[in-house]
């Protein structure tokens, strides 16, 4: 998507790199469909202490990832999507605060994972 919105594309209906765009967007709005449940079916597989904790961190991903949703799904409304609002989609505050959230729970599941190997091979 930075790629597109450096290009300067006027977002003309029926381009090919309108259509790639549409593509990204839409498979983004389909994975932020029931992202927290994933999430949330970790934290109960993984049996984490402190399930509570993580449900609270939970509810407030899952609001963040609606927002951001609701931000993708206004730009797959437009008829034609520039790289000018392709820029500006990029720099909204719901799609970034959705991106740190994950980054967070990436550098969890990392830490568990590692911690999880670590005790199988002691």
């Amino acid at each position: 998507m930075l790629a597109y919105a450096a290009q300067g594309v006027s977002g003309e209906s029926g381009s090919q790199t309108g259509g790639q765009i549409h593509g990204y967007l839409t498979r983004t709005d389909a994975a932020l469909t029931g992202l927290a449940d994933v999430f949330r079916r970790l934290v109960t597989e993984t049996k984490v202490e402190s399930p509570d904790v993580y449900e609270v961190f939970i509810q407030m991903l899952e609001r963040d990832a609606q927002a951001a949703q609701a931000a993708v799904r206004l730009a797959l409304a437009q008829p034609a999507i520039s790289s000018q609002l392709v820029d500006n989609l990029n720099a909204s505050i719901h799609i970034r605060t959705l991106l740190t959230d994950l980054f967070l729970v990436d550098e969890i599941l990392k830490q568990r994972l590692a911690e999880s190997d670590h005790s199988s091979t002691s």
